[in-house]
């Protein structure tokens, strides 16, 4: 029996994924922010990101629990901003720009799965804040596209580019 082939993704996630605070991990820390282009470099105002990513100390467990919820209705409200989440979830605005707040991971890396209208499957990329030893192990030009722009103390920019000359680089996990 043959699989059943893969769907298109999105951008109905647009709906009910997203939350309040989603993309503030931690307060305190950086800002990093960017675009999400297409293949022909214009900006996808559908895409959802999802950013994983440890601790100053290089630890993986985040503090669950730090959604708080409406006490009538329990629909969810943000986060408390508190505690350290190390997983946040931003959708692109109409610019197809996206923001994070967190702080800057002691693995040296955030890891991002893009969602995004004409994927047939989610990408995963990272964003390196400062040169890594992984990124001399690419070739310079593309070692580059997972590198974050330092545009001032504590904050970054990092365009994703699904195609074309300016290609992220994506990982397969699969």
């Amino acid at each position: 029996m043959n699989p059943t082939p893969s769907q298109t993704v999105g951008p109905f996630y647009g709906y009910a994924l997203p939350f309040p605070g989603g993309g503030d991990l931690a307060a305190g820390g950086v800002t990093v922010h960017g675009y999400v282009h297409d293949g022909a470099g214009a900006p996808v105002p559908d895409a959802l990101l999802e950013f994983w990513q440890a601790d100053p100390a290089g630890g993986l467990r985040g503090t669950p629990g730090t959604l708080r919820r409406d006490p009538v209705n329990g629909a969810i409200i943000g986060r408390h901003g508190v505690d350290f989440t190390g997983f946040g979830r931003v959708p692109t605005d109409a610019d197809g720009r996206w923001t994070l707040r967190t702080l800057v991971p002691g693995t040296g890396y955030i890891s991002v799965c893009v969602f995004a209208r004409g994927l047939l499957h989610h990408l995963y990329t990272r964003i390196y804040l400062a040169e890594h030893p992984f990124l001399d192990t690419l070739p310079p030009e593309r070692a580059r596209t997972l590198l974050a722009t330092r545009e001032r103390d504590d904050v970054y920019r990092f365009d994703i580019h699904l195609q074309g000359d300016k290609e992220t680089i994506f990982f397969d996990f699969g």
